[in-house]
C-alpha cells in the first residue's frame, strides 16, 4: 500500500486510524480559478474543506488578475497565508482609502501593479508564516515560522524574519544545481516511494544513479 494517496482530501491518518482533518490535500480543496496546485501539497487549518481557499489567500479574488500557484509536495502550516495584489490600496493621492470598492461598477483598480505569487515545489512555509503578493519562492526552500516574506527566495534557501531574511542555504550551489537537475518531485509516485530512502538520507549520488 502507498504512503501518499493522491485522492484522498485529508492526506494523514493517524496510527490509531483517525482520519486528521484539520491536513488537507489543496488540490482536492480548492476550486479557485485564480490558484493552481500541484499534487501532494498539504495546507493545515481549522476551517471546513470548502473554506480552505478562503483562510489560505483570503484577499485573491475569482476576478482578479493575480495567480497564487503552488508546486507539488508543498506543505504549508497552520496560520500561514498569502496576501495577493488585491488587498492593496491606492498610494497615489493623499488618501488610501479603497473609495471604489464599495460599488460593483467601479470595483478594484486596474492602474495597481500586480505579480503572481509562484510557491515552488518541496517547499516548506512553516507555521503563522505572511507570503506578500508577487513573490517567488523557490524549489526546495524553507520559510522560518512567523515570517514575512516580501521578496523572492532562493532555491534551497532557508528564510526567517520581518522582512524575511536569508539564514543560511540548506546545500552548496553545486549540491543545489544538481538536486535542481534530479527534481525528484517530477517523478511519478511509485518511482518517490521506491527511492524514499534515498530521499529521506539525503543520497545525492543514488538519486542521480536512478534517473
Amino acid at each position: 500500500m502507498p504512503l501518499l494517496n493522491a485522492d484522498a482530501a485529508h492526506p494523514i491518518t493517524l496510527p490509531d486510524g483517525t482520519i486528521y482533518k484539520d491536513t488537507v490535500h489543496l488540490k482536492h480543496a480548492v476550486t479557485h480559478p485564480r490558484m493552481e496546485i500541484g499534487d501532494f501539497s498539504y495546507f493545515t487549518h481549522s476551517g471546513t474543506v470548502e473554506e480552505t481557499a478562503g483562510v489560505l489567500a483570503p484577499y485573491l479574488f475569482p476576478t482578479g488578475r493575480e495567480k497564487l500557484v503552488i508546486g507539488r509536495y508543498a506543505q504549508i502550516a497552520r496560520g500561514s497565508y498569502f496576501i495577493s495584489a488585491d488587498a492593496n490600496h491606492p498610494m497615489g493621492g493623499v488618501t488610501t482609502y479603497p473609495f471604489r470598492i464599495f460599488k460593483p461598477e467601479t470595483f478594484g483598480y486596474a492602474d495597481l501593479p500586480y505579480r503572481d505569487t509562484i510557491v515552488g515545489h518541496d517547499v516548506w512555509i512553516c507555521h503563522n508564516a505572511t507570503i506578500m503578493s508577487g513573490v517567488t519562492i523557490g524549489h526546495g526552500a524553507i520559510v522560518a515560522a512567523e515570517s514575512v516574506v516580501t521578496r523572492d527566495v532562493a532555491p534551497y534557501a532557508i528564510v526567517g524574519g520581518n522582512p524575511a531574511r536569508l539564514i543560511r542555504m540548506r546545500y552548496p550551489d553545486t549540491v543545489i544545481a544538481r538536486l535542481l537537475r534530479i527534481a525528484w518531485w517530477d517523478w511519478p509516485l511509485d518511482k518517490v516511494e521506491a527511492h524514499l530512502p534515498l530521499l529521506e538520507r539525503g543520497d545525492i549520488d543514488g538519486l542521480e544513479a536512478v534517473l
